[in-house]
């Protein structure tokens, strides 16, 4: 007798094979049958009408520190992602000396904007090494599980000290250090090595990455090492200021590594053609045999906006700020003294708050057009009929009035969305390319980061109520091939052989999931961080169960308490 057979479901088993309905039998924490009629069960599911899949195998996340002292990991856990990864974007938390650890963590709340206060309460420090950093996270019972990249941010500061964080030029004895503990790290369980190059990232302070301007030397070097342990994925965040340049050291290290090598990717609204021009870089290194791939993400990278997230519309105006830091109720009330209202409106962007933004986020003083209304179940294609100027133009009001009086209506958690890349023609056409490419891999979802005005997690489940049912303004994408790019594909590029498929012999991690029924709902604030700091979080409807190592974490969207996750180790 099996331990759970999920009988009679839709299965679309990862490979990108025609879905076939049947029977998926575990035993233990493995998938001991897919397809057909199974025996009977311990447990029985029915899934007539349903979709059995492997568990999302999520590959771009920043739990780094919520995963030392939360074993869920919501909102990426409810979506259905049964694997993650962290430790993206060059920002981590080891190596790290003591005397470094304020630094580490405004590095990641200036990049990731995750509360400081949040990661000074609740990270504990009990490693000072990536070893020991991964065997702090492997004592931790958890519901999914994680795997950790090494980051370049720290890595540097690590082995350079304040030398780093003044971004001055590594020597060689610095390389050797950085090689040496990144090969060192992989060996202990890594799954990567990242870093960043982009004028997005910066610290609390304003201050750029201790790697934003490292030598190309330096990451060759990381690359080599990267070689001699046999595993791993390298990537990286870059402003492709010279793209010829970049494309040079990326295929060195991948030439000399043998390992994966991938950068981020989305359309940017300065540059519309970049994409093209950088995926075909990405296409002429995979002639030459290099494997080269772009990081992608399946919707635009928008920014959630409202009267109590970390930015808005009118938080750059001086009137605004001042009311920033009042108890939300108290804060409602100013704004809609009428006063108040005709100050704030009266105002423009002040030069001191825009300084500090990074510059792909400056528009949303301006660009009322790229602001679209966020209703209950958001739209992530939202058409142009939608935007604040169009509703604006639609009433006859200013679009800043227009944005002010919808934010300080009904109970104040109103908001809109403004979508900074992948929307530079004001649809998804081009991240639909993207996504289609075959040499692209699925990301992005950012979960853990930017808790005060970005909620991707639900990227995965947006894959599919978005791409596969619901979209009008362009082509859908298949089921079987969207379902295999969150799965196998992702599973695979980590080495993660184990899972990502409904195969015998397989890791039983399983979501059975309503597709009619699959909904988003919008993202809402809640205050559950350490130190009461506050988050984004999306709830959704429509996952049946969701199986981690073949016990149930999930059903009917609420905790079962299990903790059947692991931290996953690199093994080459």
């Amino acid at each position: 007798m099996h331990d759970i057979v999920i009988r009679g479901g839709t299965i679309v088993d990862g490979t990108g094979a025609p879905a076939s309905t049947g029977d998926v039998a575990i035993d233990g924490d493995r998938i001991v049958q897919a397809g057909g009629k199974a025996g009977p069960g311990r447990r029985e599911v029915k899934a007539d009408g349903r979709l059995v899949t492997p568990g999302w195998v999520d590959v771009h996340t920043h739990y780094d520190g919520q995963a030392t002292w939360d074993p869920v990991l919501a909102p990426s856990s409810w979506h259905g992602a049964t694997t993650i990864v962290f430790g993206n974007c060059g920002v981590g938390f080891a190596p790290v000396r003591q005397q470094h650890q304020q630094a580490l963590i405004e590095m990641m709340e200036g990049v990731e904007d995750i509360p400081g206060i949040v990661l000074t309460e609740g990270l504990k420090w009990d490693w000072e090494s990536f070893p020991e950093y991964l065997d702090a996270l492997s004592k931790l019972p958890r519901t999914i599980d994680i795997a950790a990249q090494i980051a370049h941010h720290p890595l540097r500061v690590y082995a350079m000290g304040e030398r780093a964080i003044a971004r001055e030029q590594a020597t060689a004895e610095d390389i050797e250090t950085m090689a040496r503990l990144t090969e060192e790290a992989l060996k202990a369980g890594a799954v990567g090595f990242t870093t960043s190059r982009s004028d997005q990232h910066k610290t609390l302070a304003g201050e750029l990455v201790p790697g934003r301007y490292a030598e190309h030397e330096e990451l060759i070097a990381i690359g080599q090492a990267m070689g001699r342990a046999g595993r791993g994925t390298f990537g990286m965040l870059s402003d492709f200021e010279d793209e010829a340049s970049e494309f040079r050291w990326i295929r060195q290290v991948a030439k000399d590594s043998g390992r994966p090598v991938w950068f981020l990717l989305t359309d940017r609204s300065y540059d519309p053609e970049r994409w093209r021009r950088l995926m075909d870089g990405v296409s002429a290194a995979r002639a030459d045999n290099l494997p080269v791939y772009a990081q992608v993400a399946g919707r635009p990278v928008g920014l959630t906006l409202g009267l109590g997230t970390s930015l808005n519309p009118f938080a750059l105006r001086e009137a605004f700020a001042a009311l920033a830091k009042l108890p939300p109720a108290e804060m409602l009330a100013r704004l809609r003294d009428p006063g108040t209202r005709r100050l704030v409106l009266s105002q423009e962007a002040s030069p001191r708050l825009l300084d500090v933004l990074p510059p792909l986020s400056r528009q949303i003083a301006t660009r009322w057009d790229r602001m679209y209304l966020l209703g209950e179940q958001p739209d992530y294609e939202p058409p142009p009929e939608r935007s604040i100027a169009a509703m604006a133009a639609r009433d006859g009001v200013d679009p800043a009035e227009y944005c002010y009086d919808y934010l300080t209506g009904g109970d104040g958690s109103r908001m809109v969305y403004f979508p900074v890349t992948n929307y530079v023609h004001g649809d998804l056409e081009v991240v639909r390319e993207l996504i289609e490419h075959p040499h692209t891999i699925l990301g992005l979802s950012d979960g853990g980061a930017h808790c005060g005005v970005i909620c991707d997690a639900s990227l995965n489940t947006s894959m599919l109520s978005h791409w596969v049912r619901d979209r009008t303004r362009g082509p859908r994408m298949p089921l079987e091939r969207t379902i295999q790019r969150m799965t196998g594909e992702t599973a695979d590029f980590y080495g993660f052989r184990d899972r990502g498929r409904l195969e015998p012999g397989k890791k039983a991690d399983v979501n059975v999931i309503d597709f009619d029924g699959l909904t988003l709902h919008s993202p809402k604030m809640i205050f559950d961080l350490p130190a009461g700091g506050r988050r984004l979080v999306q709830q959704v409807d429509g996952y049946d169960m969701t199986i981690c190592s073949g016990t149930p974490i999930f059903e009917k969207g609420q905790e079962t308490g299990a903790r059947p996750g692991k931290l996953v180790r690199s093994t080459g």
